[in-house]
């Protein structure tokens, strides 16, 4: 087997092979762009490594020194030559990008001689001996975990003593210094001196690399972005070029277009006399990429011309890294680059637009986690005339939020677990710093810039974030900041505006953000050759409005129990449940009545024809019955009881488990008053539509729970024999649909008997799962955590479909309908209906809808259309 493949002989399609930036590196060779010279250790190397007790073979070892010899005859170089010396880079490369979560090492090669004969051949000692002080921390802390902020530490101790401001006023003598107080360090923690063999060091990096594939921040990252863990990493050895070279050298990371806004364009920084981990780590704060145009403008031309190419040949907007070693350019990586949620949108309507792609595969760059960012929030526009803001700084992830700040990973995690809404404040935040960043609202950070790890892994988790707030005074011993006289402390509350780059004192009221027209453009394109509707799960004015602007085919669930807990209608609903005999009844109702009208009235009208299932009253009814003691007292005194009278009732009404008790169509066996109420209220109200609107309505009445095809033909001729009455009365008709939801898994199973009576069938998931799994979805998250982490579980089956028991059922069901009527419209309406990954479940079978909540309607849509156009592709 093969364990390391030149640049010259690799693809961009062999990414699995050789991690994303090891294949980029071999595209761009091949393109003929200035990529300095390398080689690629595999992944499979890797996980040969992880899976070996973690000990390199010596056939490895061999491929590697074969490579370096032939590395060294294309340089002219020699690892370890105090004459040439060859210095590399030794650098991790995942299948997937994952910015800033595994190791590098720069500057390898360099021991107490090389480092002369680099001064020597460079004519600059500075230049070397900054490299090799490089070099010991970054081998210190990739190799040997020791903490890098005690080499941080003495270099600014040092510079303090010294008078500097920055790394650039230091000179030769500084470094050889720091150099040898690098090597005190390194000494006193690993109880061994640094080692001067090249090829020791080469070997030990390499396993270093291997090894951080399964260090914490890197599994956070896999789990949180869903990438699993058996790919490993590769490992590319890279001649190393030098931004640190002096003044005509520099190093820096530009995007061929905004990955904040999209806007087509170069953006990016870079630092003069700098190595790339500067840039990165946030550590001085860059120059924007418009300001080489100034200092190397032909420099700047010849990039700008290279991004344009790479844009072109991968179709996507790049994300470059770059160095200049005394004026000449060297690409160092390029891939897709991460953006946020509005940037992806713009840029990929553009790339449609500029015929870069097809309308199908600009779909195939949208997530649906983009959706929900797009529709991040923002402050309340009148909230924010009155906040005073505190400080400035760079806009790295746009969005709003207000939250607790702390300034540590740690304190962070522990604040959120107490349920805290989190702000993480740092100088600059690094790879570790990752579990806290996952659990904040917002990120700041008072150095870096655009391009730092800040930035990057933010826009990538949709977090909002404001970078280089240099007004900010961040103290993390202290956990303070300080700006302009004002001190807030850890647990302080702070508001980031991540689009304006504003921190503001206190919390600000937010709002949804809107970012319709890019959103409509997406799904209109979405919907152009999609067969399987999205529907809404929505009964509110409110909801309904949102649902029908983010893409709503129709109302796929309006839960009538959320129409009775307005204060007046709560009263009624009350009397109604305390009523003693029949004749009681009727007032309650009958008011009831006349507010489900103006509801049903409000749905009709907003849907314009557009398909609408009604569902009827589906909960126990304790649930709207009193809870404390002072409502008792004023629901005893509205109805002429006593409490202790109200308290029995209550007491009659109290179940072992009310999910399992009367609900559902068990009420409307016991009192069918109330379902007919219910139905006569939406034929009524559908019938006045029909007369007075300009559109049609056919309303869809779903009876919940249903279990028995006896209960299904019971109450269907009960709500026929009501709604008959009606047209009789009013001698007018219209088409109705009465169906069932189907939330039992005797349901499914006898779902052909249910077929006869049944104009549709809605799978009520939610339920379904729980009487499936017999999990109690309102205490089932005290212990599904700990079934992930032991493996028991794959996902939480309330939110992810469980495809082999609960997808089994819905499948036989499905089958058994369409075994009695192939015309029967069939949907999904639980809380999977809009989980992308449940859809691609779904869609395989054949039902008309799925409905979800408004704000995850364009997610799924999005996944409908992007599984029908993979499946064109395949066939």
């Amino acid at each position: 087997m093969v364990f390391v493949y030149d640049f010259s002989e690799g693809s961009k399609d062999q990414a699995g092979l050789l991690g994303g930036k090891g294949a980029n590196l071999a595209e761009m060779t091949s393109l003929g762009l200035p990529v300095p010279n390398g080689f690629t250790i595999t992944t499979e190397a890797c996980i040969d490594y992880l899976k070996n007790e973690q000990h390199l073979l010596n056939e490895l070892k061999m491929e590697i020194e074969q490579h370096i010899l032939s590395l060294e005859k294309k340089t002219g170089k020699k690892l370890g030559d105090v004459d040439q010396p060859l210095l590399v880079s030794v650098r991790s490369g995942s299948k997937f990008s994952m910015p800033g979560m595994m190791d590098t090492i720069l500057n390898l090669g360099l021991n107490d001689e090389t480092v002369d004969g680099l001064a020597e051949k460079t004519g600059n000692g500075r230049f070397a001996y900054d490299c090799y002080r490089r070099l010991l921390q970054m081998f210190g802390d990739v190799v040997w975990g020791i903490n890098k902020n005690r080499f941080e530490d003495q270099l600014s101790f040092y510079k303090n003593k010294k008078g500097y401001k920055e790394d650039t006023e230091m000179k030769e003598e500084d470094w050889r210094y720091l150099v040898s107080a690098y090597k005190g360090i390194y000494q006193e923690t690993v109880h061994k001196p640094f080692p001067q063999e090249p090829k020791e060091q080469l070997f030990q990096s390499v396993e270093a690399v291997f090894r951080s594939w399964n260090n914490k921040r890197a599994k956070t990252y896999r789990r949180l972005h869903d990438l699993p863990d058996h790919l490993g990493t590769a490992v590319n050895i890279q001649e190393m070029v030098f931004g640190n070279a002096g003044f005509e050298s520099g190093t820096g990371v530009a995007f061929t277009r905004n990955p904040a806004t999209g806007e087509k364009g170069i953006f990016g920084e870079f630092l003069l006399n700098a190595q790339g981990e500067d840039v990165v780590a946030g550590i001085r704060t860059p120059q924007p990429i418009a300001a080489l145009k100034e200092s190397m403008p032909s420099v700047y031309e010849e990039f700008k011309q290279i991004g344009s190419n790479l844009e072109k040949h991968y179709k996507d907007m790049q994300d470059i890294e770059f160095t200049i070693e005394n004026q000449k350019l060297y690409i160092l990586q390029t891939r897709n680059g991460k953006r946020t949620a509005k940037a992806a949108f713009r840029v990929c309507i553009d790339l449609v637009e500029e015929g870069v792609l097809s309308k199908k595969e600009g779909l195939e760059r949208i997530t649906p986690s983009m959706i929900t960012q797009l529709l991040h929030p923002v402050f309340e526009p009148a909230a924010l005339e009155k906040a005073i803001p505190i400080a400035k700084g760079l806009p790295a992830s746009p969005g709003a939020a207000s939250g607790n700040i702390y300034f540590t990973a740690e304190t962070a995690k522990a604040a959120s677990e107490r349920g805290e809404k989190v702000i993480l404040v740092r100088q600059e935040t690094s790879p570790e710093d990752i579990e806290g960043m996952v659990v904040s609202e917002g990120i700041v950070t008072s150095r870096g810039g655009m391009t730092s790890h800040a930035a990057v892994v933010a826009r990538g988790m949709g977090v909002c974030c404001v970078a280089g707030c240099e007004a900010l005074q961040v103290d993390e011993f202290l956990e303070q900041i300080s700006c302009n006289g004002l001190t807030m402390k850890a647990g302080d509350v702070l508001s980031v505006d991540g689009t304006t780059g504003t921190l503001y004192q206190g919390n600000i009221p937010k709002k949804q953000g809107d970012e319709q027209l890019l959103l409509d453009k997406i799904l209109e394109w979405a919907k152009e050759n999609s067969h399987l509707l999205v529907f809404a799960n929505a009964e509110t004015p409110e909801d309904i409005q949102a649902a029908l602007k983010l893409g709503a085919d129709g109302i796929g669930l309006a839960r009538t129990e959320h129409m009775f807990f307005g204060e007046e209608r709560i009263s009624e609903m009350r009397k109604m449940i305390l009523a003693e005999d029949r004749k009681g009844l009727q007032e309650p109702l009958e008011k009831l009545k006349e507010y489900q009208k103006k509801d049903f009235k409000e749905i009709f009208c907003l849907m314009e024809g557009r398909s609408c299932t009604i569902r009827l009253l589906d909960p126990p009814l304790h649930e709207f019955l009193p809870k404390t003691g002072k409502e008792i007292e004023e629901l005893a005194k509205a109805t002429g009881r006593m409490p202790a009278q109200i308290r029995r009732k209550m007491d009659s009404l109290e179940e072992q488990n009310p999910m399992l008790g009367h609900r559902g169509c068990r009420l409307a066996v016991t009192t069918p008053e109330i379902y007919q109420m219910q139905v006569a209220a939406i034929i009524e109200t559908a019938l006045e539509c029909n007369q007075n609107e300009a559109f049609t309505t056919i309303p869809e009445i779903m009876i919940p729970l249903i279990s028995t095809a006896e209960e299904m033909e019971m109450l269907r001729k009960l709500l026929e024999e009501t709604i008959e009455d009606i047209f009789k009365q009013t001698g007018q008709s219209l088409q109705y649909k009465i169906g069932t939801m189907i939330e039992t898994p005797r349901a499914c199973l006898v779902a052909d008997k249910l077929a006869q009576t049944s104009d549709f069938f809605s799978f009520g998931t939610n339920d379904l799962t729980q009487l499936t799994y017999g999990f109690s979805r309102d205490d089932s998250a005290k212990f599904l955590g700990e079934y992930a982490d032991k493996g028991l579980l794959k996902d939480d089956p309330f939110q992810h479909l469980d495809e082999n028991g609960v997808g089994e059922l819905i499948k036989i069901a499905v089958s058994n309908v369409c075994s009695i009527s192939d015309s029967a419209k069939i949907g999904v309406c639980g809380e999977v209906g809009g989980d992308p990954k449940s859809i691609r479940f779904l869609r395989k079978l054949p039902i008309t809808y799925v409905s979800c909540s408004p704000y995850r309607i364009p997610a799924a849509i999005l996944t409908i259309a992007q599984e029908e156009a993979q499946e064109t592709i395949n066939s």
